[in-house]
C-alpha cells in the first residue's frame, strides 16, 4: 500500500497541522468550510495569501481524516465552553445587570 502525502501540509513541533510556510492551521480552514459553508473560492477570498492548492490540500486532508479532525474540533469547542463557564460572567455584564439593563 502506498503512503499518501499532502505537499502543502506540515506538522509542527506541537503536533498541530499547518499549511506549510504559513501561520494558518488546517483546522482553521476546515472550520471556515464547516461553519460558514465556504468552498475553496470563498476561503481564498478571505485568505488571499493562500493558494487554491493549499486550500484544497487542507480540505482534502480533512475529508481523508474527517473523523479524527471532527473529534479534535468537538474537543476544542468543549474546552472553550468549559473555560467560559469557569470564567463566569464578566464584570461589565454584571454591572449592566445590576443597573437593570436588559441583556440578550
Amino acid at each position: 500500500m502506498s503512503t499518501v502525502s499532502y505537499p502543502h501540509i506540515e506538522t509542527r513541533q506541537n503536533g498541530t497541522l499547518y499549511i506549510a510556510g504559513t501561520p494558518f492551521k488546517v483546522r482553521q480552514i476546515v472550520l471556515d468550510h464547516i461553519a460558514y459553508g465556504w468552498g475553496a473560492a470563498e476561503i481564498q477570498r478571505e485568505h488571499s495569501q493562500l493558494t487554491f492548492g493549499q486550500i484544497h490540500a487542507a480540505l482534502g486532508y480533512y475529508y481523508d481524516h474527517k473523523e479524527e479532525l471532527d473529534r479534535e474540533i468537538e474537543e476544542g469547542l468543549a474546552l472553550a465552553e468549559e473555560l467560559r463557564a469557569k470564567q463566569g460572567e464578566s464584570s461589565l455584564i454584571a454591572k449592566a445587570r445590576s443597573a437593570g439593563k436588559e441583556l440578550p
